[in-house]
């Protein structure tokens, strides 16, 4: 039925993530001016990115399952004119409060557009949905490498309200693109005619495969490592290693250029190899370079070596995040929404818990960070051990791969 590329669709699915991390990125710069205009402490500021984070998860828990059913592009339209507006009006709000309340409802419409991409691409790509995940990842990485220097720049011409006047600007093109350009697919047969039978039937399909389990607490693990690695990485480099923060500008891009890479291997080897033996194969190198930059770390050792260790282990985790998102949405095609809403949930919900973890061990050194990111990669080595026994029952359609092109 497809007589096109689903690739031709990338970009723009790639356009539509962005902008959460775009959201949650150009603005941080900003935050000690915001912090003096709103004439308020840097703390309650910072308390917006946490009510983003919640935001998104909700949104992308409520939303998930009705695009399921109603189907994906209303919610697509709905959540960016939403996006829009919100983004438009904290640019012009005076208080504090009414500023957290829009990045909340702000976050609400971000997950229901973004929760319909990874659902558009399962039923899009079929058995190669790995191989999409990674496109789409790889591609919209360059929107956290670019944003908070994107942020510095507004910020050296005009106010800090033009940097949500911009992301505005960024929805509303996107919004009109997507108006004319996302491929319409129907609505998935519903598990029950009636709306809520339906939800709550959707999600007991999914939580009933306890084959997914692994799969699912990998994603968790994983990006509690990344958003681990996003709260401590100034304070290791800046405060323990003591470079400029004109350099950490620059390990910071490496580092999201090394997630970039990983996609791109990843898209490159998944068709022969499978996302199964993929994910597993890279759990091995995530395991060495988390050990190894736990002992550098602790015993600080030259910051070239943390470097390194550190931009190897993103790019296994990476690999390792696309293939276990992707295990989960190949399984359930009827309910790929609830499975993105459940996916989202979690990774937000995770990161959302990095920096309480942190604080809670800060010592002024780098080691808590170091002992945190290996003691999660050992979890994640022990998830997938626990389900080994799994493996017969998804290789079907983990290892069973078409060329799309």
């Amino acid at each position: 039925m497809q007589t096109v590329s689903p690739l031709r669709y990338l970009p723009l699915f790639a356009a539509i993530f962005a902008i959460t991390p775009l959201a949650v990125d150009m603005y941080l710069p900003a935050m000690p001016a915001m912090a003096n205009f709103f004439d308020t402490k840097i703390t309650v500021v910072q308390l917006s990115l946490s009510l983003f984070l919640a935001g998104y998860a909700l949104g992308m828990l409520c939303f998930g399952p009705l695009a399921d059913h109603y189907g994906r592009k209303r919610f697509l339209i709905s959540g960016l004119v939403g996006f829009v507006i919100t983004s438009f009006a904290q640019s012009q709000v005076t208080d504090i409060d009414l500023f957290n309340a829009l990045r909340f409802v702000q976050a609400l419409c971000g997950g229901a557009a973004t929760v319909t991409v990874p659902g558009t691409i399962r039923d899009l790509f079929g058995k190669e949905t790995a191989k999409g995940i990674a496109y789409v990842s790889m591609a919209m990485m360059i929107a956290p490498m670019l944003a908070p220097t994107l942020g510095s720049l507004i910020l050296t011409v005009a106010e800090w309200q033009s940097i949500f006047v911009i992301l505005s600007i960024y929805a509303l093109f996107i919004l009109l693109v997507t108006a004319k350009k996302f491929p319409f697919l129907p609505p998935k047969t519903r598990a029950h005619p009636k709306l809520f039978k339906s939800l709550a039937t959707s999600y007991k399909i999914v939580f009933s495969q306890v084959k997914c389990y692994p799969f699912l607490l990998t994603t968790m693990l994983t990006t509690f490592t990344f958003f681990t690695y996003i709260t401590s990485v100034s304070f290791v480099y800046i405060s323990v290693y003591g470079i400029s923060e004109t350099v950490f500008g620059f390990l910071f891009g490496a580092n999201v250029a090394a997630l970039m890479l990983g996609n791109l291997i990843n898209a490159k080897l998944v068709s022969r190899i499978g996302p199964l033996r993929m994910l597993r194969f890279c759990l091995i190198g995530a395991a060495v370079f988390a050990f190894l930059l736990c002992f550098i770390l602790v015993t600080t050792s030259p910051i070239e070596w943390a470097v390194t260790a550190l931009l190897f282990l993103m790019l296994h985790l990476m690999i390792i995040s696309t293939n276990s998102d992707a295990m989960v949405l190949m399984t359930f095609p009827n309910q790929s929404g609830t499975a993105t809403a459940i996916i989202g949930t979690l990774k937000f919900g995770s990161g959302a818990c990095a920096g309480l973890l942190l604080s809670v061990f800060h010592d002024g050194t780098a080691a808590p960070f170091g002992y945190i990111v290996a003691g999660t990669v050992s979890l994640l080595v022990i998830t997938q051990l626990v389900s080994w026994r799994f493996v017969q029952s998804i290789g079907d359609y983990a290892t069973d791969s078409q060329n799309i092109d």
